[in-house]
């Protein structure tokens, strides 16, 4: 059964699968969108995520503070392109949008560097201390 182009890949997805397990669309696409939010958060929380099957998601801050950086550079050009008494209307139009795009990126990935990475308790209980002395040893 190959996929209408009028359909995303998610809707066809839980439409094959409404057929397929005689469930409504409505409770398969809150399952989904449940599962991708949850997915999301913790890639965001513990910049990790591991996919049972498929497997691990890394959030490499090395690599997205040069990004960063890098995008910083670009906005900067591209500022200085604006200005410019030089340069023409149709490329200063396209500067400001590469401008805008470019300031939303930075928005998105400037909390995930600023952010002090979190400690990672998952799968292990927090050890609490123990309010008796300590016995000593004879």
């Amino acid at each position: 059964m190959d996929k209408p182009l009028s359909l995303s890949v998610k809707d066809f997805l839980i439409r094959k699968m409404a057929v397929k397990l005689l469930t409504s669309e409505k409770t398969i696409e809150a399952v989904v969108n449940h599962q991708f939010t949850s997915a999301n958060n913790a890639l965001l929380k513990h910049n990790s995520l591991e996919l049972s099957g498929f497997g691990k998601l890394l959030f490499n801050t090395k690599k997205a503070r040069k990004k960063f950086e890098k995008m910083l550079a670009q906005k900067e050009a591209l500022q200085k392109q604006l200005v410019n008494p030089e340069v023409s209307e149709k490329r200063k139009e396209t500067a400001k949008a590469k401008l805008d795009s470019l300031e939303i990126a930075i928005e998105i990935l400037k909390p995930k560097i600023d952010a002090r990475p979190q400690q990672d308790l998952r799968g292990m209980e927090e050890q609490l201390d123990s309010p008796l002395p300590s016995e000593n040893i004879d």
